[in-house]
């Protein structure tokens, strides 16, 4: 197909997703008629706090901001209620009264009886002095819910009120403390009930009908006394409780049906409240500060007479988001000709999803009321959701091009040279302190290679006994003069430097270099069918996959196989269409004038292989892989080796991209080009995010501690941070069982094994990436072959701290759930979290057990992998 098809495609695709993501955000906002809001009601809670004020601290308004309050109220309530004649707010009615604005005065009692007694005589001061709008009285406000006083406490405080003054006075409390305390109702001139349906987790729709139900109650229980509900109303933001969901539509919708039907029974009430008070998320968590009807600046939250939308401001986020997943796509779509239609769409159903979760989540941040603490822990929480989408949209990319393409565009096509211009190869052999039979075997393998001109180098250095390196010298002299053997130690540089010394040995008409790892076994066409590859000049490196000869031997290696399997049949292939391949220490080939020019094996670094194959393409050559087996080694015995060789890769991994970054990002001038940049950084991108999880991990720890142990100050954190990492981890899970099915065409068990390994190796990836990020080196570790194998009790201290973790995160989700009252939304999303952040250190554990018992047979994971065929060369 042509580019022009190609991008008409792309933008036909992303045409019909972005509608369709368009109608979505409409669908969801579509207008709902609701009563329209009365010109003026009866009255509203008055607290006229802003943004700097905190009754905890003294911190008040002045009266001229107050003023400014009333005025933006008159016309609009008959009626304010106050709850407190401290300081400057005793003059509220006052000035109320330039506004014809009346006054239900309260006096805010509490443990302090000393208080308690200034208070109510201020009170009783403010109300006498202002006998022409003040009411009506409240003395106390939920004083009994909060166990502050009990009804006998209060009645000494509501009889001496109703002596001194002339109008109606009452406490207010919920209308359970009313049905509870029956005798506090002789003491008061009417029912003061406070109706917050949310705070009782009942459903929006269920809202009005249950005021209703529990005034008929209270009118039975107490008949002819008059009943003000004294507040009611319902919060814009913040986390649901049971059934009931604070967002503005919701408040809007609530307040307006309400004050509908209120006015039809003909109730007194007070909105709660007048204006948003921030301060009281310190009472309440952070719904208490949206219970306003405007907001802490003094504007209108919600339309009062125009049909209610969900999210008002919907049709700029929908074109915000739009317009980011259009420039995501556009970058996911450069140089990806080859992906037919299902992979370009799968690719734009998932860069507007992430698009719009990420713009809702931006505005959800924006709207809340911040400070300095909420903003970081915001700021730190949105750079996490980036992150997450980062590694998705990755994870989504290698998915589409893995599997929904037309065709490959370098796959590797064996070819036929004639023997007298096939060029001179050099197989270099590292050991150290390896076993000399398995040695043997390697180097008789090697013997039987089909191939007319090659030598083999075998450098075996720092090994100390001579035991184990003698008999390997000793087989190399009977194997004949193609065959070298040298034993170097002291030699710096670990493996590199072994071959670097291996190198200056290297027959001067040795063209290529292939590396192999001491247990690898070579088939005997291996050189044969890949060197002709190096006729094309840009070749310099040409590579074929890992592959291990002993997955049969038990139930561990037959996972640890399942789980190397993935990267070599599905992250190669893909990295291989744009020259951007890992380069590995065994089974690869690299051309020797190419090797030399770009500074040989790079000694400081562990995975020197790796930054090898980098260094090479930033010098502008090609690399080419092959996905069948051309040898097999052995993997490690047991599950310590295994974290130990990961945690190698990894480490080796940060190493590279702190060594290479101007190079990678674009600083230094190099050769390298995007869609290579794309892969080394996004390739590595999920290690770094298991790096930054166990960072997260160890923070949801100490946060779940301090839900658990201060529930009055901390809550789980809002519903979108949960999910996001949950997620993350379906979207990974499926991606891996659906490639392996199609592409490594494994079983449902070795699929599961696969996933299970992938996941044990989760703890060990992180530590690697954070010790890389803060340290230069390490010392190089071998991984040890034919060891002995794990007892179990080895097994379980070789997985201690994923253990440790396990039992913490499990803990910590118990402790959530059962050392809390309510298990709203947010809380049971975050044990969930909680639960599924375990999983990976489960399988650790698990993965370390089964490498315990040897003898667990490897059927149990399933039958064993079919190696691809070549296909056949071309002569």
């Amino acid at each position: 197909m042509s580019k022009g098809h190609h991008h008409f495609v792309a933008t036909l695709i992303t045409t019909l997703i972005a509608l369709v993501t368009v109608g979505i955000w409409a669908y969801i906002n579509r207008p709902d008629q609701e009563p329209a809001w009365p010109t003026i009601i009866p009255g509203f809670s008055f607290s006229p706090m802003r943004m700097q004020h905190d009754p905890m601290y003294k911190k008040y308004p002045s009266a001229q901001e107050i003023d400014q309050d009333l005025a933006l109220l008159a016309g609009r309530s008959h009626a304010i209620r106050t709850y407190t004649v401290e300081g400057v707010f005793a003059e509220v009615p006052r000035l109320a009264l330039a506004h014809d604005i009346n006054v239900t005065l309260g006096a805010w009692l509490e443990k302090n009886e000393a208080k308690n007694k200034i208070e109510l005589e201020r009170f009783i001061e403010v109300a006498k002095a202002n006998r022409s709008n003040v009411v009506r009285g409240i003395v106390g406000n939920e004083a009994i819910l909060r166990a502050d006083l009990t009804a006998d406490q209060m009645i000494p405080y509501l009889d001496r009120a109703r002596q001194e003054l002339q109008i109606p006075i009452s406490t207010a409390e919920p209308w359970h403390v009313w049905l509870k305390n029956p005798k506090l109702v002789e003491h008061v001139d009417f029912i003061a009930v406070h109706m917050l349906p949310f705070w009782e987790g009942i459903s929006l729709g269920r809202s009005i009908d249950y005021i209703l139900m529990r005034m008929d109650e209270l009118k039975k229980a107490f008949p002819g006394k008059s009943i003000v509900i004294s507040e009611v109303g319902w919060p814009s933001y913040g986390r649901s409780r049971k059934q009931a969901e604070a967002s503005l539509a919701n408040q809007a919708i609530f307040l307006r049906r309400f004050i509908d039907r209120a006015i039809q029974e003909n109730f007194t009430f007070y909105i709660m409240e007048a204006f948003d008070q921030p301060w009281k998320r310190k009472l309440e968590g952070a719904v208490g500060a949206y219970w306003g009807v405007w907001d802490v600046q003094r504007q209108p939250k919600f339309e009062l007479q125009a049909p209610i939308v969900q999210t008002p401001q919907w049709k700029a986020l929908a074109a915000i988001s739009v317009l980011i997943a259009a420039i995501t796509l556009g970058f996911l779509f450069i140089d990806s000709g080859t992906l037919n239609v299902r992979g370009r769409s799968f690719l734009a159903i998932i860069s507007f999803a992430a698009s719009t979760l990420a713009v809702w989540v931006a505005y959800d941040f924006l709207i809340q009321y911040q400070t300095i603490d909420t903003a970081v822990v915001g700021i730190l929480l949105m750079i996490g959701m980036i992150g997450v989408i980062l590694v998705l949209l990755a994870e989504a990319h290698e998915w589409a091009e893995a599997i929904w393409v037309h065709s490959r565009r370098r796959s590797l096509k064996l070819m036929r040279v004639d023997d007298r211009l096939l060029p001179m190869v050099s197989v270099h052999v590292p050991a150290y302190n390896e076993p000399p039979d398995m040695m043997k075997e390697t180097l008789d393998a090697l013997s039987r290679l089909d191939y007319p001109n090659f030598e083999v180098i075998v450098i075996d250095n720092n090994t100390k006994d001579p035991a184990v390196w003698q008999p390997v010298e000793a087989h190399c002299t009977q194997l004949g003069e193609r065959f070298r053997f040298f034993h170097k130690a002291p030699l710096a540089g670990y493996k590199a430097g072994a071959l670097n010394f291996a190198l200056t040995e290297t027959h001067p008409e040795a063209e290529i270099i292939a590396v192999i790892d001491s247990d690898y076994q070579v088939t005997a066409n291996w050189l044969r069918d890949l060197v002709p590859q190096f006729n094309s000049e840009k070749i310099a490196v040409v590579q074929a996959p890992q592959d291990y000869r002993d997955s049969k031997e038990n139930a561990f290696k037959a996972m640890c196989y399942a789980e190397y399997r993935g990267f070599f049949h599905i992250g190669m292939v893909t990295r291989n269409e744009r020259n951007a391949i890992i380069q590995h220490g065994t089974m690869t080939m690299v051309r020797r004038k190419v090797l030399e020019d770009v500074g040989k094996w790079g000694e400081w670094t562990i995975t020197e292989d790796a930054e090898l194959g980098l260094r090479v393409f930033e010098e502008g050559y090609e690399a080419t892989y092959i996905a069948n087996s051309y040898g097999q080694g052995l993997m490690p015995d047991t599950f310590t080796d295994f974290k130990k060789q990961r945690y190698r890769w990894a480490y080796g991994a940060i190493q590279i991209l702190k060594h290479h970054a101007s190079q990678l990002f674009g600083g230094n001038h190099c050769k390298l080009r995007a869609g290579q940049r794309y892969h080394f950084i996004a390739g590595w991108l999920p290690w770094i995010a298991d790096g930054i999880n166990l960072i997260f991990n160890l923070a949801a720890l100490y946060w779940s501690l301090a839900i658990i142990a201060l529930p009055q100050y901390f809550n789980a954190p809002q519903l979108i941070y949960s999910a996001l990492p949950l997620s993350l981890f379906v979207f990974k899970l499926s991606k891996l069982f659906f490639l392996y099915r199609t592409n490594v065409e494994a079983s449902l068990r070795q699929t599961l094994a696969a996933a299970v390994a992938g996941l044990a190796l989760s703890h060990t990836i992180a530590r690697a990436v954070l010790a890389g990020l803060v340290t230069r080196s390490i010392p190089f570790f071998r991984t040890p072959k034919q060891a002995d194998t794990a007892a179990i009790w080895k097994a379980i201290m070789a997985a201690r701290e994923e253990t440790l973790l396990l039992i913490a995160l499990l803990l910590a989700a118990s402790g959530v759930h059962w050392m809390t009252e309510e298990q709203e939304r947010e809380r049971l999303a975050w044990i969930w979290m909680l639960g599924i952040q375990a999983i990976p250190y489960g399988a650790a554990l698990l993965v370390s057990l089964v490498s315990g018992m040897p003898r667990l047979p490897a059927r149990l994971i399933g039958p064993g992998f079919q190696n691809r065929t070549p296909e056949a060369a071309e002569g």
